[in-house]
């Protein structure tokens, strides 16, 4: 145990953001740099080392909490980032990207503060990586057999990377221009900044994985052909059709998915574009979409020198507090203030909207909406409550429906899908075709990174043994596991 009175004599404390006035003048984080160095240690002393840390339920790649806290109390960095990637591929993404449902499940959290298990995870890598101690990892001897991974999410890199170190060439097989996935296009610049994607993809190429940018399977390859050229095939592809708003008014123009809006605003801070063709300046901004999507669309928005930006959700607002129903160790549903939302904004809770309305040239200009409440099971509208409120750009950021099946990808291989929509696979992850596993959102729907990385880790090892006829690889989760939920 690091500190056995630590969660007694100290506070929880998380990193500090730099001011909203000035962070959204530029794209960078919204952490002060090195801001948790000088507290890390005594926040990682508060881990308890419990006997059953329920931390391990909360998070399903299976995280060894406990032991990185006390090597970071210690400020042994070297031991703590060993321990870290025993478990997870890139901590750097999920340190700064999940939820930390892992937080949720603390067992301080029952009645104090949880301890920062996540500050503590990404204050360890980026120790890591400032110390040198994160080096490539080639295998030792090459199977000969070779891997195909379509998607550079963190399903597809996680499983690449695994299937790399396990001795196979893996090839790496991305629509987009740029490897990353939703983390290179989807995640804006101010919640991870593209270069820690940039220095894993260059460990990973170290250690002999291939990519391949701008190959979309099924449209730009065949891919029945791509299974006959590779001795397995792992689909990555994600859960990328967004579910839209089918309401008077969806044509206008202004109106576009989350989706289109957020990649064009990376492609300039990737240098591709000078300004970006749907922005938000000067506009009443509209973001449909309570989630961390909008939250995302949020952030963007403000510093795009939108004139003002709303956030509509269409359930109620939740509390500050976990509801009686929603008990330790579960995930809750809680008011969650990101730091997209401390910029500015409004948001409107239990709303619909119910059209769009539009100038004489086709460009939307207000939403109209009604407020809504959920009797007997069913949301029902409440008469009177219907208002108008200007809207010159709008986002969709209401989740996401499947994969992509208009490429051909799921015919082509002839693919099987379960009663959501997904690609279906067994406990291996092997779809019903001989030698094409799926990982991911692609098979498990839309979920969070952690759980990608989880997908992405276990399903090398089922594709590892279907090619070796063993495997040591680990395997954290089934595909039938599901969050620690109500």
């Amino acid at each position: 145990m690091a500190d056995p009175k630590g969660f007694l004599t100290t506070g929880r404390e998380v990193a500090q953001t730099r001011p909203a006035g000035e962070r959204v003048k530029d794209w960078n984080e919204v952490y002060v740099p090195g801001s948790l160095l000088p507290i890390i240690s005594k926040q990682a002393g508060r881990c308890m080392d419990c006997g059953i840390p329920f931390c391990h339920n909360g998070c399903p790649l299976g995280n060894l909490i406990p032991e990185w806290n006390d090597y970071a109390y210690r400020e042994d960095w070297t031991a703590a980032s060993e321990r870290l990637h025993a478990t997870n591929n890139f901590p750097e993404f999920t340190g700064r990207l999940c939820p930390a449902p892992c937080e949720s499940a603390c067992v301080l959290g029952i009645n104090q503060p949880a301890v920062t298990i996540k500050n503590v995870e990404v204050s360890i890598i980026d120790q890591a990586w400032d110390r040198g101690d994160v080096t490539p990892q080639p295998p030792e001897r090459l199977s000969g057999k070779t891997v195909a991974v379509i998607g550079s999410g963190p399903a597809g890199l996680a499983a690449a990377q695994q299937l790399t170190r396990a001795g196979h060439t893996v090839a790496v097989y991305e629509r987009a221009d740029r490897i990353g996935g939703l983390l290179r296009y989807g995640i804006p610049e101010f919640k991870m900044e593209k270069s820690h994607i940039n220095r894993r993809i260059e460990q990973m190429r170290a250690e002999g994985t291939k990519f391949r940018t701008e190959t979309e399977i099924g449209r730009d390859i065949d891919a029945a052909k791509l299974r006959r050229r590779y001795d397995a095939v792992v689909i990555a592809a994600g859960a990328t059709v967004s579910r839209d708003l089918p309401v008077p008014g969806r044509e206008l123009n202004g109106v576009h998915y989350a989706m289109e809006y957020l990649p064009l605003a990376n492609k300039v801070q990737e240098g591709d574009l000078t300004v970006s063709p749907i922005t938000a300046e000067g506009k009443h901004v509209v973001v449909i979409g309570g989630g961390d999507t909008g939250a995302d669309c949020v952030g963007t928005a403000h510093r795009q020198g939108a004139l003002s930006v709303t956030q509509l959700e269409i359930m109620p607002r939740p509390g500050e507090e976990r509801n009686s129903n929603q008990p330790w160790p579960t995930f809750p549903m809680l008011y969650k203030v990101t730091s997209a939302h401390e910029e500015g904004g409004e948001r409107v809770y239990s709303v619909s909207t119910t059209h769009f309305e539009g100038d004489e040239d086709g460009n939307v200009q207000a939403l109209h909406l009604v407020e809504v409440e959920f009797k007997d099971g069913k949301l029902e509208q409440k008469s009177g409550t219907e208002r108008v409120i200007p809207a010159q750009l709008v986002t969709l950021a209401m989740g996401f429906t499947g994969t992509d099946q208009a490429n051909g990808l799921v015919q082509q291989f002839g693919l099987e899908l379960d009663e959501r929509g997904n690609i279906a696979r067994d406990q291996d992850y092997a779809t019903n075709v001989d030698g094409v596993f799926v990982a991911g959102d692609a098979g498990r729907g839309q979920s969070l990174i952690v759980w990608a990385i989880a997908e992405g880790r276990s399903a090398a090892r089922g594709v590892d043994r279907f090619l070796t006829g063993a495997s040591a690889l680990p395997a954290p989760i089934r595909p039938t596991d599901r969050a620690l939920t109500v």
